[in-house]
């Protein structure tokens, strides 16, 4: 079964990274770089400000530290857990990878921490607000979906690899959002 997954795995990510063309890598390069989500996660902050003022702020930026170094460590306890080697890393591949990226990254990708970490903080945010931004989370939901299949396209991940990230993203988004939402109303009522 292991098997068939992982040959469905690279049959996926052969077809996704096929996909990629020119015109299109700067795209994908700029909307996969972390330098880029600064802009946005400000705007987030300012409206997370104008719905709870500073002092709450700074316990949900308390809260965004958290649940990102707790994706991000995960992350990196399961490349090295599980050894798997990235696309642009696996010998069988490396002829058919179209790797964009000037390197690759580090040896192991399983699970990808930029789709962890940007579902991580849709989920959160959408938990938090609810229906009473819901354009919000539909929009964190799109940006996080992309950032996801820009890894592929990208060349450093597997399919399987952002969608494990997403699902981890997806558990602690939602708690860290809980566990704050649980320290706001007892700390800070």
């Amino acid at each position: 079964m292991w098997q068939a997954l992982r040959d469905l795995d690279r049959e996926w990510f052969l077809k996704l990274n096929g996909t990629g063309t020119e015109a299109w890598d700067g795209f994908w390069l700029f909307l996969s770089d972390k330098w880029l989500a600064i802009p946005f996660y400000l705007l987030l902050l300012l409206v997370a400000w104008r719905d709870l003022g500073w002092r709450r702020l700074l316990l949900l930026l308390l809260f965004v530290a958290l649940l990102i170094t707790c994706t991000d460590q995960l992350s990196n306890f399961f490349k090295v857990g599980v050894g798997r080697l990235r696309p642009c890393h696996d010998p069988a591949l490396q002829p058919f990878v179209r790797l964009v990226k000037d390197s690759c990254g580090g040896r192991f990708g399983y699970f990808s921490a930029h789709a962890a970490n940007a579902l991580g903080l849709a989920a959160f945010f959408t938990t938090l607000w609810g229906r009473r931004r819901l354009g919000w989370g539909v929009l964190l939901l799109l940006w996080a979906s992309a950032v996801g299949f820009s890894r592929v396209y990208l060349g450093v991940h597997f399919p399987f690899d952002v969608l494990t990230g997403f699902a981890a993203g997806a558990l602690f988004g939602w708690l860290f959002a809980r566990l704050f939402t649980f320290a706001r109303q007892k700390w800070m009522p």
